[in-house]
């Protein structure tokens, strides 16, 4: 096969051509990029939530969020309409157990911290979901500070087990159950 070489104005013209359609190329589920927020003096980055099996009662959706203010604030899931709960859980192990319970109060975020909601740890638990959580789509969340500051979040819902932003699909939890659809331990 020969090589043919296009003249130095049509090498850059057919460059850029392919940039343009490798940018309007869309991403895998899981992987588009989301928005930032900003609550109150909360900033709200890299929203995520995870597809749920078919007839699921329950999901979960993650996020890293920074207090970029002086004093502790303290963040709540209010509502969403994919679901009839929303609230922040954690998950931690008690006597070798594996507990989930709901963050009294909100989850509190000291000033310069940042927290990452993740699978295995904090995470916005939606219970009594209208619909599965499908890939490709995207979770609407009210998000509400203990001041009463609100914002809505669009989670984009990855793929079921999928690996959360910036992480790789064999990264450390890629392989842990994701609390999205585990049942509730009753307290």
């Amino acid at each position: 096969m020969q090589k043919v070489l296009l003249p130095k104005p049509r090498r850059r013209a057919a460059a850029a051509a392919a940039g343009f359609a490798l940018a309007l190329t869309p991403l895998p589920a899981g992987q588009a990029a989301a928005a930032d927020y900003k609550v109150g003096s909360l900033d709200i980055t890299q929203p995520w939530a995870r597809a749920t099996p078919k007839g699921a009662s329950t999901g979960a959706a993650y996020l890293t969020v920074t207090n970029s203010g002086s004093q502790a604030q303290r963040l709540s899931c209010a509502s969403s309409a994919a679901a009839g709960k929303c609230q922040i859980h954690e998950m931690a192990m008690d006597n070798g157990v594996m507990k989930m319970r709901p963050v009294q109060g909100g989850l509190e975020i000291a000033p310069g911290q940042t927290l990452t909601l993740k699978p295995g740890g904090y995470h916005i638990m939606l219970e009594g979901l209208k619909a599965p959580l499908k890939a490709g789509d995207t979770l609407e969340a009210m998000l509400t500070t203990a001041g009463g500051a609100s914002v809505k979040v669009n989670f984009p819902v990855a793929a079921v087990g999928a690996p959360g932003p910036g992480t790789s699909a064999g990264g450390a939890g890629a392989k842990r159950q994701d609390p999205g659809v585990m049942q509730m331990h009753k307290q």
